[in-house]
């Protein structure tokens, strides 16, 4: 059989390359909602399974098991990259997608610390785990599968409908915030509200099934003779470590911002501009639409202008701007202060992961594209995942309210050295 490093299209035509998108998209949505509803209701699930009498400590509790799933994914990446550099992308979006679910429903029907004591957090704690296991190889199967469907001359758009799903995940995780936070009071919210959004996770799990199982194998894949065994694999990551390195740099900025603007919004809203939760919900949910929109429109432009132009001008926009802007903000907070801050940030981010994440898989050799993918990107959230609690432990050390602006310059100046030294993969195999 011909091998070839070129991503191969299949479908054949651009309607089904847009409906297999979907397909992937939609299962990829379930990850990043369940993401969502840890870190906006946080507060809340803290003092479910992490009671102490202490907010600040609950939260951070709560945050630190929010970012512990982030450690397991550089686990995931490398057993199940692996597995799924060997089995093929459709089968491993298909088991992704069923350890994610099992994690979920953990999450949604432990009983509280006070029913069951600590049997709570520790179940809750394998939970996110077992989701951070699965996420490892999630979004890395996701972008590979959507990258080798693609036309070349369109891939850039096509691999942002990945990232693009993940703000229908923000949008409607805000969405169903802001309706309980209208028809329930705080204290049925903080009992046993914040388990509504987890089980409407739960519920849509068949219907993604469904449309997974119905995918079809990338021909990039199907060309190959024989797939790679993990001892091949593990060999290839090692010689290729300066692509991975550049890989981790490149995502941490996608990852610290994207987390900043998103989960953790609610509760720096709440929680330190003391705006109420329906206020900052409804921020977040401005923020996902606005991601939404922008993210297809910044995975186009990639493609006509390169992925190396974009990376540059978001990086040094946030190196700029991101301190003086929550400066402005904490100096003077509003609804309407917090909602300007975010959308201009949801406008570099936009700029950054529409090159980002479609240029990690060309940097990637073809032979462990999802392995690489997934480990640099798992190594770089490893970080990312626990800026939610940086950022809380940072304003609480500092008293500066403003230290998120901090953290986004410092991803910034990461994703800046990646860009300028990062290269496509240029070797054809065989």
């Amino acid at each position: 059989m011909r091998h070839s490093s070129a991503m191969t299209t299949h479908p054949p035509t651009d309607i089904p390359r847009i409906r297999a998108a979907l397909q992937v998209a939609a299962g990829n949505m379930l990850e990043m909602y369940d993401f969502m509803v840890f870190g906006y209701y946080a507060a809340a699930i803290g003092q479910a399974f992490f009671p102490s009498g202490n907010a600040y400590a609950e939260t951070l509790k709560s945050f630190a098991t929010f970012g512990a799933g982030f450690l397991m994914r550089p686990l995931g990446a490398l057993i199940l990259g692996a597995y799924v550099d060997r089995i093929g992308r459709r089968r491993g979006l298909l088991l992704t997608l069923l350890l994610m679910a099992i994690g979920t429903l953990t999450l949604t029907v432990t009983p509280r610390y006070a029913a069951i004591g600590l049997a709570a957090p520790v179940i809750v704690l394998c939970g996110r785990l077992l989701q951070g296991f699965s996420a490892g190889v999630e979004l890395g199967s996701t972008s590979v599968y959507l990258a080798e469907i693609a036309r070349p001359a369109h891939r850039g758009f096509l691999v942002s409908l990945q990232s693009a799903s993940q703000q229908v995940a923000v949008i409607g995780a805000a969405a169903i915030g802001v309706a309980l936070a209208t028809m329930l009071p705080d204290a049925t919210m903080r009992q046993w509200g914040w388990r509504v959004p987890l089980l409407a996770g739960c519920l849509i799990v068949p219907v993604l099934f469904v449309l997974r199982r119905h995918l079809r194998e990338t021909a990039a894949f199907a060309a190959q003779a024989a797939p790679p065994h993990l001892p091949e694999v593990l060999a290839t990551l090692r010689r290729e470590w300066r692509v991975v390195s550049t890989g981790v740099m490149m995502v941490l900025m996608t990852t610290i911002s994207f987390y900043v603007i998103t989960a953790y919004t609610p509760t720096f809203g709440s929680g330190v501009l003391h705006l109420s939760g329906r206020d900052s919900l409804a921020v977040t949910l401005c923020v996902g639409l606005s991601n939404l929109l922008l993210l297809p429109a910044f995975g186009a432009v990639s493609d006509r202008v390169g992925r190396r132009p974009l990376l540059a001008g978001a990086t040094i926009a946030a190196i700029l701007t991101a301190w003086p802007a929550m400066s402005w903000l904490v100096a003077s907070p509003s609804f309407a202060h917090l909602l300007a801050v975010e959308i201009w940030l949801s406008l570099i981010y936009s700029a950054y992961n529409g090159a980002a994440v479609v240029y990690l898989t060309e940097i990637v050799p073809p032979r462990i594209r999802t392995t690489g993918f997934s480990l640099a990107y798992s190594c770089a959230t490893c970080i990312g995942g626990f800026t939610p609690a940086l950022c809380t432990w940072l304003i609480h050390v500092t008293d500066s309210r403003a230290a998120p602006g901090a953290v986004l310059s410092a991803a910034a100046l990461c994703g800046l050295a990646a860009a300028l030294v990062a290269r496509p993969f240029r070797k054809t195999e065989g």
